[in-house]
């Protein structure tokens, strides 16, 4: 029974803290409107990405935790096997995001769950731009292969 008691304490402790890190999101956020044209967008590096790989920060900060804005991969742009700590939430735009070799052209929406294995990039004819979020800082894993057959 003491043990029971012990773990319904631990998940409550677990979802106040997501309660509260989420309210700290949230916070973040802009009260205002925001209107942003496609030409006012500030493209940037993408902290902890490969070269090449541009962001447009819109709500959070993806070098510290949840965020929200726009990726776009340079044409043929492929990311090795990886993982990322938290879940992705992606909304093509324009060219495709490309996820374990199938292709997902604009207007598609691909979740990617925390922890799983993929590979990802983009098309070889056009540069990629999606709309991306998560509920932490963006990281990007890298998955060593094994040379053993």
């Amino acid at each position: 029974m003491k043990r029971l008691s012990s773990q319904i304490v631990l998940i409550l402790v677990g979802l106040i803290f997501l309660g509260v890190a989420n309210a700290s999101a949230q916070k973040e956020m802009k009260k205002e409107t925001v209107l942003l044209a496609a030409e006012d967008l500030k493209w940037e590096p993408l902290a902890g990405a490969p070269p090449g790989v541009m962001s447009v920060k819109l709500w959070g900060d993806n070098t510290k935790g949840a965020y929200g804005g726009f990726t776009k991969f340079p044409a043929g742009f492929k990311a090795p096997l990886h993982y990322h700590t938290d879940a992705t939430k992606i909304v093509v735009i324009k060219g495709a995001y490309t996820y374990n070799g199938k292709k997902y052209g604009p207007g598609s929406y691909v979740y990617v769950t925390a922890g799983l294995k993929h590979e990802s990039g983009g098309v070889a004819d056009s540069e990629s731009i999606f709309f991306i979020e998560q509920s932490g800082k963006f990281d990007l894993n890298i998955v060593e292969q094994s040379n053993k057959k």
